[in-house]
């Protein structure tokens, strides 16, 4: 690893706006936005992928070793990236860092704890769990109704026996009520540190988020409950976005980290203005597939932050055709040309919908060293039938050089970009039910949405608040376009089931919690936890 400030100072940032964690981390200061908030905006790159497998297809690898490949080309790139976040690196998934020769480090220390960021969204979230509780013991002046509490606690970790609980059990420990926990990943305080503007923009967030209901059935906000101030106080060295680099010395900004299957799936908006005003082109990424973190990024993110992408890259990999071709997981690495061909419906329906928002798209097909040049030849030959360009991304094995391919696709496909073209698939005016059927009709190719009781109590109450212009924040499976996993491809005709409608009135969106999906997260029956050790001189294994 190189010194931060060597990086920092090769991206053009001056040591003076750098607030040092250690050799090889730092913050961004306000200092710095004063000084290039006037410079022309790069070009923004949306890294996506198909329908993953449960093991992931390498969209931040990806997005690594792209940036690293168009910084080789001559393209002064910045990647912007989401934080880890501790449930996936030591449930499932592992660290988020990427791998191989396609990586952020120090990555122990970013999949770890970082600089803390994910640590103030927790405690500030839990204050102000901890101030409902206490001004409802403390006498309840502002009539809080128990029952209708709608704001539970966090923790950034999986642990499926905390989705419901049952707080203030025995004397003295406040008034018994049901309530639970969800990963600190879908606190509505991370969703709006990522899409706030500045540290007084997050104040008045936070001063609208919703906490529950009063007995007249009126809602209650943060800012009533004069729990403002101390939660930006918790988050004020959070708000600055962070800077580290990739293993080719790339600077990287890591800011944020919200889910996209739960939440809105995209890293800050703080982050990524930074980011291009420091690079000819940012290379960001969305959580999951298309049908998910892109829909979102282009939906919420870009619409709030004014931000218009040039392009889109679009990771496929052999494996995750073949898994929505109906192969099971232990045997995607074994020759079946009927399922990968089979598969090629799930990648051809994304790049369908990402052109939906007028933007181009390039595939990058993420090599593993499996694959036989027979399947690679087929997924060329199907993206040509498509009219997509497409390259094959080595990055993991190769670094930048790997990448150098996608690259010299990507500067072409940004020569003739044209941010024009750029749409929202719905517009605010709509109502809740119509941008939901929106979604499920255009994005996921289903037949019909059926509410569930509480989501219709939900919509009503959203209409009787007059909060119909409220985005659309789909909570929802990531194996599949419905909201099945088991239903893999590109299917249709299918109803989406939506169990309950939730407001974050701070991050500007309704969650729409559809299927079984749920916003705590279990372990796996190995979790990866058990695969970490330390060695003698203090370096983690395991990890990755």
């Amino acid at each position: 690893m190189r010194l931060i400030t060597e990086v920092a100072a090769e991206t053009g940032i001056r040591e003076e706006h750098l607030e040092l964690y250690g050799k090889y981390k730092a913050k961004l200061a306000p200092s710095l936005w004063e000084e290039i908030k006037g410079r022309p905006d790069g070009k923004l790159v949306l890294v996506t992928a198909m329908n993953p497998t449960p093991a992931g297809e390498g969209k931040t690898l990806t997005t690594i070793g792209l940036a690293q490949a168009m910084n080789k080309a001559g393209v002064k790139t910045v990647a912007a990236l989401r934080e880890p976040s501790l449930g996936p690196c030591l449930g499932m998934k592992g660290g988020a860092t990427g791998s191989g020769k396609a990586q952020i480090v120090p990555a122990d220390e970013i999949n770890l704890h970082f600089t803390g960021d994910i640590h103030a969204v927790t405690s500030a979230h839990n204050l102000l769990s901890a101030m409902i509780d206490n001004h409802i013991f403390q006498g309840n002046e502002l009539g809080l109704d128990p029952t209708r509490i709608v704001w539970k606690r966090v923790m950034d970790m999986n642990d499926r026996s905390l989705r419901n609980v049952v707080t203030g059990l025995g004397d003295g420990n406040g008034i018994v009520r049901e309530s639970g926990f969800q990963i600190t990943t879908a606190s509505e305080i991370m969703a709006v540190l990522c899409l706030c503007a500045n540290l007084a923009d997050l104040r008045v967030r936070l001063g609208r988020m919703l906490i529950g209901y009063d007995r007249e059935g009126h809602p209650v906000t943060a800012g009533e409950l004069k729990a403002v101030d101390a939660m930006t106080a918790l988050l004020k060295e959070a708000v600055k976005p962070n800077l580290v680099q990739t293993l080719e010395g790339t600077p990287v900004i890591v800011h944020g980290g919200p889910f996209a299957n739960i939440a809105h799936g995209c890293s800050s908006v703080i982050g990524t203005r930074y980011a291009l005003k420091l690079g000819e082109v940012v290379v960001t990424e969305a959580g999951f597939g298309a049908d998910l973190g892109a829909e979102k990024f282009m939906d919420i993110k870009c619409r709030q932050a004014g931000l218009k992408p040039s392009a889109a890259v679009l990771v496929v990999t052999i494996k995750s055709l073949k898994y929505n071709g109906g192969v099971p997981k232990g045997e995607l690495y074994a020759g079946n040309r009927a399922a990968l061909l089979a598969g090629m419906s799930n990648m051809e329906r994304h790049i369908q919908n990402l052109r939906k928002f007028g933007v181009p798209v390039v595939v990058a097909l993420n090599h593993f060293e499996g694959d036989s040049q027979a399947e690679i030849q087929e997924v060329l030959a199907a993206c040509r039938r498509l009219g997509v360009p497409v390259a094959i991304s080595k990055a993991w094995a190769q670094g930048g050089a790997g990448g150098l391919e996608l690259a010299e696709e990507l500067k072409l496909l940004l020569e003739g970009s044209d941010t024009s073209a750029f749409a929202h698939l719905y517009e605010d005016e709509l109502d809740i039910p119509s941008k939901i059927g929106k979604i499920v009709k255009e994005i996921y190719h289903g037949a019909d949405v059926s509410f569930s009781p509480a989501a219709k109590r939900s919509l009503a109450m959203i209409e009787k608040l007059g909060l119909s212009h409220l985005q659309v924040c789909m909570a929802k499976t990531p194996y599949s376009f419905s909201d099945q996993p088991r239903l893999l491809g590109a299917p249709r005709g299918f109803t989406v089931q939506v169990r309950d409608i939730t407001l974050s009135l701070g991050a500007g969106f309704a969650v729409v919690i559809t299927g079984s999906i749920v916003t705590m997260p279990g372990l796996p029956a190995k979790p990866a936890a058990e695969g970490l050790r330390i060695d003698e001189e203090g370096r983690l294994l395991g990890l990755l």
